[in-house]
């Protein structure tokens, strides 16, 4: 996979899925929707349905995004899963790897997190709920937030390996950050 593919997939999977799928909810209730998604949909039709679905889904999953802002990552934080203070004076000597680091843990724990916030409107949205379905989105719902608080955990931690950190004073008197090595410093 291309650097390139790569980005675009990690943006696809972190906004364009879980984008959809809210799309998706909606599509009872507003015709419009309804018409970007029909099946049956000629191919002229069709291209403009997909350009509109993808806008559409990007802005939703961007509005996902405020929301696992809001709820999932206040949520992880009280559980133990802060993000570190980053010394980010590392960053531009190791910005490809730090690419690599968001590509694998951090678009991932973005379409965790956001599916964890669209699933349940896609379960009320059903026509015919069931015991069963509930039961599947129980389980998902487990799933996802599980998978997106150990994707996060990853990211900070490799994160932190790769750029270092900074302590910063309890004392209010003394507002200074100070450097930590990172891990190369160290092995130095």
């Amino acid at each position: 996979m291309t650097d390139a593919t790569g980005k675009y997939f990690g943006l696809v999977i972190a906004y364009v899925l879980p984008g959809f799928a809210a799309l998706w909810t909606l599509r009872p209730y507003s015709p419009t929707i309804r018409s970007w998604m029909d099946m049956s949909a000629t191919l002229p039709a069709g291209l403009e349905s997909v350009f509109f679905v993808t806008l559409a889904s990007t802005a939703a999953g961007m509005a996902i995004s405020a929301l696992r802002w809001a709820a999932i990552d206040s949520m992880f934080a009280l559980s133990g899963v802060r993000r570190p203070s980053w010394n980010d004076a590392h960053l531009q000597e190791n910005i490809l790897a730090w690419e690599v680091v968001v590509e694998a843990h951090y678009r991932y724990f973005q379409f965790y997190a956001h599916m964890a916030i669209v699933l349940p409107f896609t379960a009320v949205a059903l026509p015919m709920p069931s015991a069963l379905i509930a039961l599947l989105v129980l389980v998902f719902e487990c799933l996802f937030l599980a998978a997106a608080r150990d994707a996060l955990a990853k990211y900070y931690a490799r994160a932190s390996r790769l750029l270092g950190t900074v302590s910063i004073s309890k004392d209010p008197s003394h507002d200074q950050r100070q450097p930590q090595e990172s891990s190369r410093e160290r092995r130095k």
